[in-house]
């Protein structure tokens, strides 16, 4: 009777579920996959990538086993938005998920939806960032909003709302393991997103790492102290200096009273966030992390009153990166384990393996944290594919791929038909040894969330492989141009220089042919813009008041 049922489960989806077609992959079985995101974890965190500042070996052996993307790259470089792009196949624009303020539409259809209606059994174990629901899996288990790096709370499919002690990346990889190990149908291809909430600020790493990694030392990237005079008025007017805007406490772990001592001022929620986030800890992890950041403390109470302004920029860099990369030697652990067992239960035959981030992130290149601009560090992400039997391993690609690409290339790998308004590539022609079939030369990029946390100013552009044009268009209507090749640490807007006359007036009209096909334009901009202003109006934007909103306004009419 088992047997019938199975023969017959594609007709009935056939017949439910017409408009996605379910075709047979070339050798007649479809591959399980495992989508592993981080949060904001750089390319340049990743040793597959460079070794200056840390070993991944774990994460490194994805790209031994197949292919390490050189160009990956995302349509909009902040959390959620990144998020909404890869489930629904479809620029922010489209989906709706324009920033980290306005609600993710949950009539979106996602690509889970889709392989679960297909005969796959789905699951999500860690960090979605929006929705408590997800839709299309079989299980879940996810933290609310961004969730807490010690003893988090999770959302659950059948088991309510939970909180669960211990490290975070420790515990979704338990969770992980137990699916596979406990849930896993063996008689259904399985598709597995494992999303870790590291590194995301505010950056607590694993008990384990403390001592080793608060007395490390890391190179400072050459444009730490960048002056932002080669480009247009938006890298200056971004809040996200690692002098001025990280918190001394929230960030760089600073104690509350130890700020207070040396009279030094707070910088945002400094205080709260530290606040909320140690006073999660258990009586031995508070222990063990007093231990190791009285220490931290004590040197920084001795150095402090010396200090010039770029003494404090260099020991925030180093306090920054001590923490930051201590989450990631967690993750890569873990990745690890999650590997370890595959292979031990010969489960690596005829399954994908992605590692990637919601975005990339920036480690001190021109002086800054975060992400949200399109300059390589935030709009570039680490992307490493696994597909043995299928993908050559060790082997390289600088195709202009995007996160906008992950629902058609699983749909494709499936045999399933994507829906016709999916605005990616599936990358499984480069993932199999066909790139022929590989046409995209440019790729297309906007980020919205102006004016909020950080200040990073609205503006689309064009991303070649040699070159970059981007459009500020809100409150200052501003254009750069970077030469790719020749200023790879994009220092240097040369959209006036003459040289570039003929690269410039080709790269407005890709522009405009790139924003038309993929249904951006002036109005939508300008309605996206309408509903935040609003909502600023009305005291409903962290991080800024409708004052500020009323004086950026004002800038936008002067001008």
């Amino acid at each position: 009777m088992k047997t019938k049922a199975k023969s017959i489960l594609p007709i009935i989806i056939l017949l439910i579920f017409g408009s996605q077609s379910i075709a047979q992959t070339p050798d007649g079985k479809r591959p399980n996959i495992i989508f592993i995101m981080s949060d904001d974890h750089a390319y340049q965190a990743i040793s597959a990538y460079d070794n200056k500042l840390i070993e991944t070996p774990n994460i490194d052996r994805i790209a031994k086993m197949g292919m390490l993307f050189t160009n990956a790259s995302v349509t909009n470089s902040i959390c959620a938005p990144s998020r909404a792009t890869i489930l629904t196949g479809k620029h922010s624009h489209l989906n709706g998920k324009i920033d980290n303020h306005f609600p993710f539409d949950t009539t979106n259809v996602t690509f889970p939806q889709i392989l679960q209606k297909a005969g796959y059994q789905t699951a999500m174990f860690g960090k979605l960032h929006f929705g408590n629901s997800p839709k299309g899996f079989d299980q879940f288990k996810i933290l609310p909003g961004q969730g807490s790096y010690y003893n988090p709370d999770f959302i659950t499919k059948n088991e309510g709302n939970i909180k669960v002690e211990g490290y975070v990346t420790d515990i979704i990889t338990d969770m992980t393991l137990d699916w596979l190990e406990e849930e896993r149908n063996p008689d259904q291809p399985f598709m597995l997103m494992y999303l870790h909430k590291a590194p995301h600020r505010s950056w607590l790493m694993a008990e384990r790492h403390m001592e080793e990694f608060t007395n490390r030392t890391f190179p400072e990237p050459s444009t730490l102290f960048d002056d932002y005079s080669g480009r247009t008025s938006p890298a200056g007017e971004a809040e996200m200096n690692i002098l001025k805007h990280m918190g001394w406490s929230g960030d760089n772990k600073v104690f509350p009273e130890v700020m207070d001592e040396l009279r030094i001022d707070e910088i945002g929620v400094d205080k709260r966030r530290f606040e909320n986030e140690t006073s999660r800890f258990t009586a031995s992890q508070k222990e063990n992390f007093m231990r190791t950041y009285t220490k931290v403390n004590e040197n920084f109470k001795l150095a402090y009153p010396s200090m010039t302004e770029k003494d404090k920029m260099k020991w925030k860099y180093q306090r920054y990166m001590q923490d930051y990369l201590g989450t990631i030697q967690a993750v890569d652990e873990n990745v690890g384990r999650l590997i370890d067992y595959l292979e031990a239960n010969n489960m690596m035959e005829n399954t994908i393996i992605v590692y990637t981030s919601d975005q990339g992130f920036y480690l001190g290149e021109h002086g800054w944290f975060d992400k949200r601009f399109v300059y390589d560090e935030s709009f570039k992400t680490p992307l490493l594919v696994a597909w043995p039997g299928k993908t050559p391993p060790g082997v390289h690609s600088d195709e202009l791929v995007q996160n906008l690409d992950f629902a058609q290339t699983f749909l494709d790998a499936a045999g399933v038909s994507a829906p016709s308004d999916m605005q990616g590539e599936s990358l499984v022609p480069l993932l199999t040894g066909q790139p022929e079939k590989w046409t995209r030369d440019a790729v297309y990029y906007h980020y919205y969330e102006y004016p909020a946390e950080h200040m990073v100013n609205r503006h689309y552009a064009i991303v070649t492989k040699e070159y970059k044009l981007i459009h500020y268009y809100f409150v200052e209507d501003q254009w750069e141009l970077i030469d790719r090749k020749k200023d790879p640490q994009e220092l240097t807007n040369v959209y006036n220089d003459l040289a570039y006359a003929e690269i410039k007036q080709d790269l407005h009209i890709r522009l405009e042919k790139l924003r038309e096909k993929y249904k951006d334009n002036t109005d939508l901009s300008q309605g996206y813009i309408d509903l935040l202003m609003n909502d600023v109006a009305q005291n409903k934007v962290f991080g800024v008041s409708p004052e500020k909103g009323a004086e950026i306004l004002k800038r936008e009419k002067k001008d």
